[in-house]
């Protein structure tokens, strides 16, 4: 009985440790995320500036994956080489060893002290970026009480033999010693927490200083296994390049290292007693190491990388989204940039589906009519996968801007999606009537149809514009075009009626082919269109900024 408790026990601080790390993160990406992206983005300039932007950055994030991410979608929308890429992470990789280090020093009597402030700060604080600061520093508080909750709970159990045989098998074998520690990395998504564990089994006595290095090198090895195992190798080349030369980065240093550990210990052990402290600085001189070795070798690395990931030439199935990538869910603002790349794909579809309808409705080609339906089946692939993929981000590590953004996603994707419908079940079946029973529109007709799909394929342009800046000048702007439909389908409709009746008003004129009831059904869902155009695209940009009305009707 004794034994479970234990396990309980110890199960519970490693969650613990797990938890506040989760908080840490969510916290400063919350807080600081834009200002993080913003500083990167600058910092790609060249090698040395994009190793020391990714130190910082993820020294603050605590999270080499993170950084890893926005890094790669800046390399997937071509804003910067492989090179400063590749240069990000190594300097990510120095970046999650600083939190090593400060938490290897006796700091456990400050977690109450950091848990009563961020109480304060998240409860008290009425700005948002106040309350993350809160979250972050009451993540960091659990971790240090997780952290001497672990060495309370193994220093009793050091001698137990279960665990003595368990360990030394462990101890015996380097090679699996770093194996495990990459396992134990890549379940628990977390290097850190891996690190401060074997931190708290060699300061207990529990695992030997040797075993613990070769565990420590496993850790930096299974972080980088995340990003390739889990949706780099689905996204674009750029950001495979990145992940893959990270994760070859690593394992080439831990070939290299794990012979070593031998020589190293001893001298390590001897320069710094103690042990905890030891496993830390380890975990950095690794890091540091190799990235003062690798740097000066980016150039020749990244060209082999292109060889070994080129960029893909085979045909792409339109309805397959191609920037929703999976590990990019751990870092909210990232994924909802790449769920917002996806969405103006879905726009450029429904772009080619205008032109295609005006060709349906004006010449002869009945193909196009399927094309058509066919391209309202790839949008509702392309939609079905966005919704899928915002549902399975973290409610907990999202700020109210991402809940707008998410709004904003979905509503401009919905809108689109029935658009489509409208143009593939409404505008193709007048198209295919009017090719079915050889009707024509008359010449002032066929010119007003025109015209009104021009319009309506400029208002998509300015709903993709009002959607990817959400300026509020571009959304009043789209918004008056619901105005101007409007008015337009009023003043089409009246024109079609006054030409019935001046072919009709005259015995034996025939009523021309173009029907009574097909031009006007056209030119309404046509209006029926842009409605959605404006309203997936204006109206949530208006509407955040208090500017849209309830109602057009006037007050009684």
């Amino acid at each position: 009985m004794d034994t479970t408790l234990t396990l309980i026990d110890l199960c519970g601080a490693v969650a613990l440790l797990l938890w506040g790390i989760h908080m840490v993160q969510t916290g400063v990406q919350r807080a600081l995320g834009p200002q993080l992206r913003r500083v990167l983005g600058v910092a790609l300039a060249n090698r040395v500036k994009a190793l020391a932007a990714g130190l910082g950055v993820t020294a603050l994030l605590q999270s080499s994956t993170a950084t890893g991410l926005i890094v790669a979608s800046f390399a997937g929308s071509g804003l910067v080489a492989l090179v400063p890429a590749l240069a990000v992470m190594l300097g990510a990789n120095i970046g999650t060893t600083l939190i090593v280090q400060v938490l290897s020093f006796d700091v456990a009597r400050a977690a109450p002290v950091l848990v009563l402030v961020g109480v304060i700060l998240f409860r008290r604080g009425s700005a948002p970026r106040t309350r993350d600061l809160g979250r972050a520093a009451i993540g960091l508080g659990l971790m240090l009480m997780a952290l001497s909750r672990l060495i309370e709970v193994i220093t009793p159990y050091e001698d137990v033999p279960a665990l003595r045989v368990l360990l030394g098998a462990v101890a015996t074998d380097r090679l699996v010693a770093l194996v495990l520690g990459a396992v134990l990395t890549w379940a628990a998504h977390s290097s850190v927490a891996t690190v401060l564990l074997v931190m708290s089994f060699t300061q207990g006595g529990v695992l030997p200083f040797e075993a613990g290095m070769a565990l420590v090198l496993g850790a930096n090895l299974g972080s980088a296994l995340n990003p390739v195992l889990e949706g780099a190798r689905d996204g674009e080349a750029a950001g495979r390049q990145v992940a893959l030369g990270n994760l070859l980065t690593r394992a080439l240093g831990c070939a290299a290292a794990l012979p070593c550990l031998g020589l190293v210990g001893p001298l390590l052990v001897t320069w710094q007693p103690d042990l905890s402290r030891a496993v830390a600085d380890a975990h950095t001189a690794f890091n540091l190491v190799l990235a003062g070795i690798a740097l000066p070798l980016l150039g020749p690395f990244a060209a082999l990388l292109r060889r070994m990931v080129p960029e893909r030439i085979d045909a792409h199935d339109p309805g397959q989204p191609i920037h929703l990538d999976a590990a990019a869910l751990e870092t909210p603002p990232v994924a909802l940039g790449a769920a917002g790349r996806e969405a103006l794909r879905m726009a450029d579809v429904l772009a080619e589906m205008m032109g295609g309808a005006g060709e349906a409705l004006t010449g002869g080609d009945r193909a196009r009519v399927a094309q058509i339906r066919r391209m309202d089946d790839t949008l509702d692939r392309l939609n079905a996968a966005i919704k899928a993929y915002l549902i399975r981000l973290d409610p907990e590590a999202l700020s109210e801007a991402d809940e707008r953004r998410i709004a904003a996603l979905l509503a401009f994707t919905t809108n689109l999606e029935h658009a489509g419908d409208i143009l593939s079940r409404n505008v193709m079946t007048h198209a295919a009537k009017r090719l079915k029973r050889g009707l024509a529109f008359s010449p002032d007709g066929a010119a007003e149809v025109g015209a009104l799909l021009t319009r309506l394929q400029a208002n998509l342009s300015a709903a993709g514009a009002a959607f990817l800046t959400e300026d509020p000048r571009a959304a009043r702007r789209l918004a008056d075009e619901k105005a101007v439909f409007r008015d337009l389908e009023a003043r089409a409709t009246e024109a079609h009626f006054r030409r019935l009746r001046a072919h009709g008003g005259a015995a034996g004129t025939p009523v021309p082919a173009e029907a009574a009831a097909l031009y006007p059904d056209l030119v309404r869902d046509l209006k029926r269109v842009n409605d959605h155009l404006v309203a997936g695209a204006a109206y949530p940009v208006l509407e955040s900024r208090g500017a849209l009305r309830a109602s057009r009707l006037e007050a009684p």
